[in-house]
């Protein structure tokens, strides 16, 4: 068992049941937090039987009782239906917390940040409250809850799910919206379905739209010919961060970005890197282009939460997500972000992907309960 985080207060005893990729859970004692061993994506009867038993074990050895019961809020994880299972057997309240939420009350969770932060949770995707795939998200954290005030600008995913595997798709995905889709089957010569993408991407047909910056790594390494396939998670962002590297630094692009007020939702302020990518679509040197990327990322997301900080007076930025194991991303906006005075807040026992999402759960669920009390 790996040795507890301290948080900055106590209260009846959490079973926070985690995500469903890189599951753990996490149970508190007191102001102990105890964050299981990493069990993995719960695709698997044996990874289930492992939380299952994770679970019974971290109770016995920890000699709690949970209290309080959390869980993510899509409803098909394997986590979310034992928590309600679970919730159920004993007469408990469970707390369903937003992904993203939670990977920034992670962070939270790590520092002991008890005040107000803007939280920057950057990943592949996660289930929002709307019900639609997030992944670029910028919010408003106050403990127990949450207001988003920006995301990504959505980009369809052609064949849903199928997407997040095929980069090629989110490429083919980033050229329809450029206005530029009769250019996706001649691009993508070895790909079979390239036509029907592009039917599909004209008649609005299984193409979800997403906020995720998973999938903008996706389009910009299909844009510059980098990955077409992905042979395991995050592959095309690890060939872009490689190629980047190997580049050295850049400046960003000159209005790569934009950021839109979204009038209809009052102070929910859209980032959109629709510039970036039609160069990168026309860019002959991928090693220059994905540390194009990169930098432009940083420039703008460091503009946008800049902003919202300073809208909202507010010194904190919290970074979490997976998308924050790229070091380059990672170092490069959190360089940004200090050069205007701000606080960062990162990652720093537990990793910023979805193996911290438990902890942010139980940081949420406590508060939540507090409150209700």
């Amino acid at each position: 068992m790996n040795h507890p985080i301290i948080l900055p207060f106590d209260g009846p005893s959490v079973l926070a049941c985690g995500a469903w990729l890189k599951n753990t859970v996490c149970v508190t004692r007191g102001n102990e937090a105890y964050v299981s061993q990493l069990i993995g994506d719960l695709d698997s009867a044996g990874a289930r039987l492992l939380l299952d038993d994770t679970v019974a074990q971290l109770c016995k050895i920890l000699d709690v009782q949970p209290g309080v019961v959390a869980h993510d809020l899509h409803p098909d994880f394997y986590s979310t239906q034992f928590a309600q299972a679970y919730a159920a057997q004993y007469g408990l309240p469970v707390v369903a917390v937003q992904h993203h939420h939670a990977h920034i009350a992670a962070i939270c969770a790590e520092h002991g940040i008890i005040a107000t932060v803007i939280g920057l949770a950057l990943d592949g995707v996660g289930l929002g409250t709307d019900d639609t795939p997030w992944g670029g998200e910028l919010l408003l954290v106050a403990g127990a809850s949450f207001q988003r005030v920006g995301h990504l600008s959505p980009l369809a995913m052609p064949g849903g799910d199928r997407a997040a595997r095929e980069p090629w798709r989110m490429a083919a995905a980033a050229l329809f919206q450029l206005g530029r889709g009769d250019e996706i089957v001649q691009r993508f010569p070895g790909q079979p379905g390239a036509k029907t993408a592009e039917l599909m991407l004209q008649r609005g047909l299984h193409c979800p739209a997403t906020s995720s910056m998973g999938r903008l790594f996706d389009a910009a390494a299909g844009l510059l010919g980098v990955n077409e396939k992905q042979s395991f998670e995050a592959q095309a962002a690890i060939l872009l961060q490689g190629l980047a590297e190997g580049h050295g630094g850049v400046a960003p692009l000159a209005e790569g970005y934009r950021i839109v007020d979204n009038a209809p939702q009052a102070q929910n302020a859209i980032l959109d890197f629709s510039t970036l990518l039609a160069f990168l679509a026309d860019c002959p040197d991928a090693s220059y282009g994905a540390a194009l990327f990169h930098a432009t990322l940083a420039a703008g997301l460091a503009e946008w939460a800049g902003r919202a900080a300073s809208e909202y007076n507010i010194p904190y930025i919290a970074l979490g997500g997976g998308c924050f194991h790229n070091d380059i991303l990672l170092r490069t906006l959190s360089d940004r972000l200090a050069a205007q005075g701000l606080q960062v807040l990162a990652a720093r026992e537990m990793q910023p992907n979805d193996g911290a999402i438990s902890l942010g759960q139980t940081w949420v669920a406590m508060q939540t309960i507090t409150k209700r009390n």
